[in-house]
């Protein structure tokens, strides 16, 4: 793909999220030299990159831990710009530290400061490492904590990302005290630009089907005769009658592939409403290595 003629990259902000962290990566990975856009909300994101040609957004889609995305998904399906689409993806790994203004970690017996999920996947460091009438302070990010810790004393500290430490100046205390070791992001580019074949591509679309036994199985069926490899599916409410749902589904290859196109226009025969979500290549982050698989 070639984005050299990309202005700005909109991401999930604030400033040192794990958002831009992926934002950084992307840029890496593509050689992408644009003005980055912090937002408040993933509907902000979406909307600027519909408004802006020329112009990329960053966002998460599915965590290890959490599931889905349920914004970013509803929000994708429903862009007014259909060509708004997922252009790459990165599966990065969550990595909370211990951040504070002090060098040593005896030190902090006041309080720990962070988002309220953050402090959740670090409750068994919390519980076993940390005093045991320490404050827990909940903040309304990882960023804002650490931009906090200046209004408090040497003995709080907070819990963020290695980019948090580097742009607020603080120390690394202690890498890695989330409680699950395997915890993972995966980020989505997206933008109206158009994808080319990779041999390691994967496809998402989003359909709804008629509310009748077998209409279901019958667009999967499709998938099992063409000898397409599904990977992930989901439901989401359609949010226009009630207990009526909207399908995702992740599968491998690519639109441009023959075989793909073939089922995808014989899905749509059988479907009330299908959204092309995008057709990207399938990469992890490994230590500092983006790999592609």
């Amino acid at each position: 793909m070639n984005f050299d003629n990309v202005s700005n990259i909109a991401y999930l902000g604030p400033n040192a999220s794990f958002s831009e962290m992926a934002k950084d990566l992307f840029e890496a990975r593509y050689d992408i030299n644009a003005y980055p856009m912090p937002m408040q909300t993933i509907r902000q994101v979406v909307e600027y990159v519909e408004n802006n040609p020329n112009t990329l957004g960053v966002l998460p889609v599915e965590n290890s831990i959490e599931g889905t995305v349920r914004e970013t998904l509803d929000t994708l399906m429903h862009s007014k710009n259909q060509n708004i689409k997922i252009l790459s993806q990165i599966i990065m790994p969550i990595n909370h530290c211990l951040l504070a203004r002090t060098t040593e970690c005896y030190s902090i017996t006041g309080g720990i400061i962070s988002h309220p999920q953050a402090l959740a996947q670090c409750r068994n460091f919390i519980h076993e490492e940390m005093p045991r009438n320490i404050n827990i302070i909940e903040s309304p990010s990882t960023a804002e904590a650490a931009r906090s810790l200046s209004n408090y004393n040497l003995t709080y500290a907070a819990i963020g990302s290695e980019k948090t430490a580097e742009v607020y100046n603080l120390n690394i205390l202690k890498s890695n005290i989330n409680d699950d070791k395997t915890n993972k992001t995966r980020f989505v580019l997206i933008g109206d630009f158009e994808t080319d074949k990779t041999g390691r591509d994967r496809t998402s679309i989003a359909f709804a089907a008629d509310n009748r036994p077998g209409a279901l199985m019958e667009i999967l069926n499709i998938f099992y005769e063409s000898n397409i490899n599904l990977s992930y599916i989901s439901s989401r409410p359609s949010k226009l009658e009630f207990g009526d749902y909207i399908f995702i589904v992740n599968f491998d290859g690519h639109i441009k592939s023959k075989k793909i196109f073939d089922a995808l226009t014989k899905i749509k025969e059988k479907t009330t409403f299908m959204k092309f979500l995008g057709s990207y290549e399938k990469m992890f982050l490994d230590g500092i290595r983006i790999h592609s698989v």
